[in-house]
This record gives C-alpha cells, structure tokens and sequence, in this order.
C-alpha cells in the first residue's frame, strides 16, 4: 500500500464583503498570502499539501435577490481568481479549496451557485456547488432544483493526495450529503463554511464540533473544516467565530482554533494510508459496509423542493423559499397524522 501522509491546513479569513466585482482582487490577495503562511510555517514539519478556505471568502451574497447578485458579483468559473490559485498551487505543490464565490454559468440561464473550486498543481479538478442552500435567506439555487441537470451534485477528486470531496456550510447538517460524498470515495471530507454564532464551537450550542467530529465518525473519513472569521463589523448581520478544525477518521479533534473572529491558520497531521488500512480491516463500527439503504423510504419521494414544477432559475427568493418550506412541512404533518 502506498504510504500518504502529509499536513492540511484549515485558514479562515475575516475579509470585509466585495460589493461588486473588481473587490474580489483584494479578498485573492489576502487568501494568497495566507497560503503562502500555511506552506512556510509547516517547512521544518510535515510539509502541508492541503490549504482550505471558508464559505464567502472570495465574495459573499451581500444582496437580497438573485437577481442583484448576478448583476453586481455573479462571476464564471474558471476566472482570474481561481487562474491565481492555481499557479499558487503549481509553485507550492499543492492542493487548494477554495473560498466560495457567487457563480454565473452560461448553461443554466438565470441561476446563481455558491461555488468553491478544488485547484491542484494542473488548475481546477472540480467546481462544487452548494446543494443545500441556507434558506429561507439564501436565494442562489441548488443545482438539486433544476430541471435536467447534469452535472455530478457530489464529484470526488481521486488525486495524490487521496480522494477529496468538499461540501459548503448548511450541507453538513444533512448527513445524507456527506454520506454520498463517502459513497463516491472521498477520504477527506472538506467543510468551507460561515457558519456563525450561536451555532459554532462554544458550549452549549456547539454544533460545529459536534458535526465535524459525527460526520468523521459515520463516514471513516478525515474533515478539514475552514470557517468564515470575519467581525460583525465586517460581515453583518452576523457575527462569524471562526473555529476551524481538523479532525481524524475516528472523530479525534487534531486541530482547533480557539473560537472568536479574526484570521487563524490551524494545522494536523492527514494520513491517508492509515485511513485505507482502516477501511479494508475494520470489521465493527463501519458503518459504510453496514448500511440497509433499503430501510429508508423516506427517500423514496421528494420532500424539498415539494413534489410538482420547480420554479424557474432566477425567481429563487425569500418569499419563494418560505412558501416551498410551508409546502413540505404541511405535507410532512400530514404524513406523520
């Protein structure tokens, strides 16, 4: 078995919001100089070949409709941003996930994704959009919800490395995402998030900790989970508390840090051969080989978006995501009485 070992390194960033395009430029500046600190710091150790990024690191959905995004911060993939981190990752030899950034794609008119980009040393390896977006208040569109996509929801990137496979935020609260990541090979399980306060790292609302280390247990897989860090003052209305974390196969927390606002760079040791001698001779608690998809058929019919046409691209917003959200709780009541 070939050996892997290697450190990840987990950077949060408290960026101020870009409110167009043109202030991306400063955001991608700071994020090439915060992996130039993650390369330097680890070379006396275990050289870091992976650098992670949170959600809104590149630009965040600062506008109330869809609409407004795609006209004022929507960008294609690939773009100068992720040209730059790609020669980044050639001259350091290493793989970057990106910060998410609002993306426009000519295929599918009138929608607008949170996109991160895994960049190896040859550019982008796959374009991720988030799935579960936050709603009612996110008003991009889940590639899930439109009609005659095609495009892999979940892509694993098979590298030397291992097998990454990323999901944004508001995924991880729905096991199934991280599951089909697992299911379709990935051995590190990549968190880019903004996921604030109360709902971060500190007692007794802890369910970032709680998340990252379940999701590496039910999984046998590693997280490496970026949080966003910026202050109130930077990102309202939240408050971000940063957090991020790296956690092992077994649900072990390897890396922590301290929770509150403000950039960190938090590093640990992923050893992916370990991992694989795992998954081969693990008889008890793998829970990937144990599973009884069949006794599950509550995924046998469509829960969200509700059953019946889905809204056209571009008229996802507020008003939308609650009605939808009436729809299935409804339905759901009437199931269960």
């Amino acid at each position: 078995m070939e050996y892997i070992r290697y450190s990840a390194a987990a950077c949060q960033t408290a960026l101020s919001n870009p409110a167009e395009r043109r202030q991306m430029r400063a955001n991608t500046d700071r994020i090439l100089s915060m992996i130039d600190s993650a390369v330097a710091g680890s070379v006396p150790f275990l050289p870091v070949r992976l650098v992670v990024f949170p959600e809104f690191a590149h630009a965040a959905p600062v506008f109330a409709t869809a609409a407004e995004l795609i006209d004022k911060l929507a960008v294609e993939i690939p773009n100068e941003h992720t040209d730059r981190l790609a020669a980044k990752a050639k001259e350091h030899g290493i793989y970057i996930q990106s910060g998410s950034m609002l993306e426009i794609d000519p295929r599918w008119q009138g929608a607008v994704f949170n996109t991160t980009c895994l960049i190896g040393p040859g550019g982008i390896l796959y374009k991720y959009r988030k799935v579960n977006t936050w709603i009612p208040y996110e008003v991009h569109t889940s590639p899930h919800d439109i009609e005659g996509y095609d495009e892999p929801l979940f892509p694993v990137a098979d590298t030397e490395i291992g097998r990454l496979g990323c999901a944004i935020c508001y995924d991880w609260l729905f096991p199934e995402a991280l599951r089909q990541l697992a299911a379709n090979g990935a051995e590190v399980l990549i968190r880019v998030s903004a996921y604030m306060d109360p709902w971060n790292a500190t007692p007794p609302m802890d369910w970032w900790t709680v998340i990252n280390r379940a999701r590496a247990i039910e999984n046998m897989a590693y997280v490496v989970a970026a949080n966003q860090a910026a202050s109130l003052h930077q990102y309202p209305p939240y408050s971000w508390s940063g957090g991020s974390q790296i956690v092992d196969f077994e649900g072990r927390l390897l890396a922590d840090a301290s929770p509150g606002p403000g950039e960190r760079i938090v590093v640990a040791p992923v050893d992916i051969s370990a991992l694989r001698h795992e998954r081969l001779t693990r008889r008890g608690h793998h829970m990937l080989a144990h599973l009884r998809t069949e006794a599950y058929p509550v995924y046998r019919e469509s829960i969200y978006p509700p059953a019946g046409p889905r809204p056209a691209s571009g008229t996802v917003s507020y008003d939308l995501n609650n009605q939808m959200i009436d729809e299935s709780k409804s339905r759901i009541d009437k199931d269960q009485n």
